[in-house]
């Protein structure tokens, strides 16, 4: 069943309008050097929506597409960023080969009629 199907139509939207975003975005860092290693990686924590390699760093990246880059940032919040945090834990036990890498947590920003901004370090794991 696809994961459409059954929804509203404002759900439908919101789903098409994030994956837009994610391509958008994953074009943005491929062409800012980044090899995109998964997209939508899904764990019973959480999922993140980008995981990028650039040398020796992961970025897992957040991506939100909202009217405005300023609503885009303030969508990310502290329980999501928990929820994406306890995915790359996951990522990483599945990818070990990246575990001694440096690891950051990233945001993308993407709103009609402007570039994308990539928010570097947009949250980090600490307590």
């Amino acid at each position: 069943m696809a994961k459409t199907e059954g929804a509203s139509p404002a759900r439908v939207a919101a789903f098409r309008t994030g994956l837009s975003a994610e391509s958008r975005a994953a074009a943005f860092l491929i062409a800012k050097g980044y090899r995109i290693l998964a997209r939508r990686f899904r764990t019973p924590y959480g999922e993140i929506d980008l995981v990028a390699r650039r040398r020796n760093l992961i970025a897992f990246v957040e991506v939100k597409a909202r009217e405005s880059l300023d609503d885009a940032a303030w969508a990310v919040t502290p329980r999501q960023q928990q929820r994406i945090i306890n995915a790359a834990q996951a990522w990483l036990i599945a990818h070990p080969e990246h575990a001694e890498f440096e690891l950051r947590f990233d945001a993308m920003l993407i709103a009609p009629k402007s570039l994308p901004r990539h928010l570097l370090a947009a949250f980090d794991a600490s307590p």
